[in-house]
């Protein structure tokens, strides 16, 4: 599988959930966890979110210029629809190219007012776009920033390399049906995923950065 080094990077509250049951903006952590956010971002050429994920945190995809990025990376959105919403903020704000990925199209929607505004529409499988971002746009490294159905679909084509998690002590969640960041806990992944852990620094106020690398396949 042709593809990019892919990493992950969450925050996620004391019962290992990502939000809550009503899917409320994952804004929970500290000043301090948005900074390591933004230095992760630095590291990649690409961005990913869902779509769900995007409209709920009101994200732009963006590095502020104050931090001297190398570059802003390319900005991909992913959806099985494509209902994507032109007005939303990602649309207006000066940042990486916008590349959008439709897994499922429907017959009935229209891409013109998204092509207008500089987005790049790619209608095909994760797995596919995924190397299309390799040979058509040199991508080395993805950053993929949520939701928890995204990574699941990316762990269940064995492609993670890296977890970046802030551990929030300070929240709790609960809830069966609050996602995880391999989604609703609604039943396994096609198989387990080995990954060791590289960083461990626990902070005063409640969180705790942990980091982890992917180990050799099994044999």
């Amino acid at each position: 599988m042709t593809r990019p080094t892919i990493v992950i990077n969450f925050a996620i509250s004391a019962d290992g959930k990502i939000s809550t049951v009503n899917r409320d903006p994952s804004q929970f952590t500290s000043a301090q966890d948005h900074k390591r956010l933004l230095e992760i971002r630095k590291r990649a050429d690409a961005l990913l979110v869902g779509r769900g994920t995007l409209e709920a945190d009101n994200m732009s995809m963006t590095i502020p210029a104050e931090m001297q990025p190398r570059h802003q990376p390319l900005r991909c959105i992913a959806s099985r629809s494509g209902k994507f919403n032109p007005d939303h903020k990602v649309f207006q704000t000066a940042g990486g190219a916008l590349h959008l990925l439709v897994t499922e199209p429907d017959e009935v929607t229209e891409f013109g007012p998204l092509e207008a505004l500089g987005a790049t529409i790619h209608l095909c499988s994760l797995e596919e776009f995924l190397r299309i971002l390799v040979v058509k746009h040199g991508v080395q490294t993805l950053l993929c920033e949520g939701g928890g159905t995204l990574v699941r679909s990316l762990a269940s084509l064995e492609a993670i390399d890296e977890v970046h998690l802030t551990w929030a002590a300070h929240s709790l969640f609960g809830g069966e049906d609050a996602p995880t960041i391999t989604g609703e806990l609604s039943s396994h992944l096609p198989a387990s995923i080995q990954f060791e852990l590289t960083h461990f620094e626990p902070l005063e106020n409640g969180e705790c950065f942990l980091s982890y690398k992917r180990t050799p396949h099994d044999s």
